[in-house]
């Protein structure tokens, strides 16, 4: 439901009014009880993504990302520059392992 604004011609009173889209207008001012209110034409509803499905870092300014970047660039060279670990050996390792028991697998029968 759209909140609408309106003002009062007779004592220039301005409020929003949270209603219907199907409702109609209101007439009577809430302050000086006249019947000289009009809603006013805003600028319209923007959208406005609220809840527990989005990501608050889905919106970020341009100073946030650039710091962002800026700070990701820095610790991928801090990386770059570790010695390489023993990792390398592990993948060999375990494959010897699988050699071995797939051939004493294969002459069970």
């Amino acid at each position: 439901m759209p909140t609408y604004d309106y003002e009062c011609d007779a004592c220039n009173h301005k409020f929003e009014l949270y209603q219907s889209i199907s409702a109609e207008p209101e007439k009577t001012c809430p302050e000086c009880k006249k019947k000289k209110l009009r809603r006013l034409i805003g600028t319209g509803g923007a959208v406005m993504f609220k809840g527990s499905g989005f990501y608050q870092t889905d919106y970020r300014s341009d100073s946030y990302k650039k710091a962002a970047s800026s700070d990701s660039k820095s610790t991928s060279s801090d990386s770059s520059s570790a010695p390489a670990s023993s990792a390398s050996t592990t993948p060999s390792s375990t494959s010897k392992k699988s050699d071995s028991s797939a051939k004493s697998g294969g002459s069970g029968s």
